[in-house]
């Protein structure tokens, strides 16, 4: 059952050729960034191509609730008239942000330097993911945290009121622990600094210069070492934010495995951070041409011209690769099961605290599909049976996760028989257009 509603089964079935153009919505971290640094400038900040999943809106409504002015003009169109940095006001309710990590995370670390108390909840999923990874770093400015047993929400932060400069190194690859620190760091005093040993997605540096924040990046032998100077007055911005590499990964899979295939997915974001997806699925033989390269929003963009690619081949993904794309793994799991031989993804114990144990949820559902799979704490191997080989006809638990459900739709629409899930709902989180744009495209999509 969904965090949101009533649980919603949907069906895909295997599809004849997917063709046209899939206009995937705006990159979902850049969406939750424009609306959190817009609130913490001086003025307004306006917004285009803003994701307008269930995550992002509840995002749009915390940042309300400290006391910035967000307003929707139109369809992805949005403006925010922010506070400036240590200018939030004490929410009068509990925050719910729903179903996204995300938002709970860099939302804490916004209001973590600010000597105001919020309490923050989310729907069952979330309140099951671990903020102590969160909360720990944030401690050290003189913030507190009061969650339930193993750091979960409901949880309430109470800002400090007298923060200090915080020099860190993250324990594990995660843009959001990242974030959350650099937030933090800019209404505190002096330098924050943050090392990262792996290089997880840069967006809030790159926002972060934007809004006129003075930091640096520098390659050490340590890692990444980001300094940050606390206490700027942000300048309100004009954000396109590009569209999300996450969400195309759908369409693109999709195309790479129903034969015939041969789909145009414009304008998304090429962030050397988020696209180790597509640098696998080439070096697994995928047909991927990245066409008119540019940028936008300060971001690197491209038109992806994807074709059925029915002789890929099993890999070993590099590990170190994981960073770039670990919302991607489910997704590639089921890519991999139509390649031929062993692909094996290592490196990825973050899955199993993501909106759910994406590892455990993904390994089940393609057993059931009739794919070999083997895993361990921190590896999932997939025994490909190349192209129309899975014989599908599973019903797969989506563990309300949008991710776990869209990546078994998108296998049984070249399996031998259909796919199931028990829930499509949680897709409204972050792709709230998935079903409409891929029957567009083609896909046998239903529900119930």
């Amino acid at each position: 059952m969904s965090g949101h509603g009533d649980a919603q089964p949907m069906k895909s079935r295997k599809s004849g050729a997917l063709k046209g153009v899939a206009e995937v919505p705006g990159d979902k971290s850049i969406s939750h960034r424009s609306l959190i640094f817009g609130a913490m400038a001086v003025g307004e900040t306006r917004i285009t191509g803003l994701l307008e999943g269930q995550d992002v809106l509840d995002t749009a409504k915390a940042m309300r609730a400290f006391g910035a002015t967000v307003t929707r003009l139109g369809e992805g169109a949005w403006t925010v008239n922010g506070v400036g940095v240590g200018g939030f006001q004490e929410p009068v309710d509990v925050l719910d942000v729903g179903n996204s990590g995300t938002g709970a995370r860099l939302i804490m670390g916004t209001m973590a330097t600010t000597p105001i108390t919020a309490t923050f909840t989310g729907d069952a999923s979330l309140r099951k993911r671990p903020m102590g990874r969160v909360t720990d770093p944030l401690s050290l400015f003189g913030t507190r945290a009061y969650g339930r047993q193993g750091g979960r929400l409901p949880m309430t932060i109470v800002g400090a009121a007298n923060p200090v400069p915080v020099r860190y190194t993250l324990p594990v690859a995660s843009a959001q622990v990242k974030s959350a620190i650099l937030l933090a760091g800019l209404n505190a005093p002096g330098e924050t600094v943050v090392i990262e040993k792996e290089p997880t997605r840069d967006h809030s540096e790159r926002m972060l210069l934007g809004f006129g924040a003075k930091l640096s990046v520098e390659k050490t032998s340590e890692g990444h070492v980001i300094t940050l100077t606390g206490q700027p007055e942000l300048r309100p911005q004009t954000v396109a934010v590009p569209r999300d590499p996450s969400s195309a990964a759908f369409p693109v899979c999709a195309a790479l495995i129903v034969e015939g295939s041969d789909i145009l997915v414009p304008g998304v974001s090429q962030n050397l951070t988020r696209n180790g997806l597509y640098l696998t699925l080439v070096e697994m033989g995928a047909d991927i041409e990245f066409q008119n390269p540019r940028e936008e929003g300060g971001e690197p963009v491209a038109d992806l011209r994807v074709r059925f690619s029915g002789n890929m081949k099993g890999i070993e993904v590099p590990p170190e690769r994981a960073p770039s794309m670990i919302d991607e793994y489910p997704v590639l799991s089921v890519v991999a099961s139509f390649a031929k031989g062993k692909t094996v993804m290592r490196g990825v114990k973050e899955l199993r605290v993501k909106e759910s144990d994406r590892i455990d949820a993904m390994a089940r559902g393609l057993e059931a599909c009739g794919v070999r799979v083997e895993e361990d704490e921190d590896t999932l191997i997939v025994h490909g049976l190349g192209a129309g080989g899975v014989p599908g006809g599973a019903v797969c638990a989506t563990h309300i996760d949008h991710r776990i459900a869209m990546s078994f739709l998108v296998c049984g629409l070249a399996s031998k028989a259909p796919v199931a899930v028990d829930d499509g709902s949680p897709i409204q989180t972050s792709f709230p257009i998935f079903e409409g744009l891929m029957k567009g495209l083609g896909a046998e999509i239903e529900r119930g």
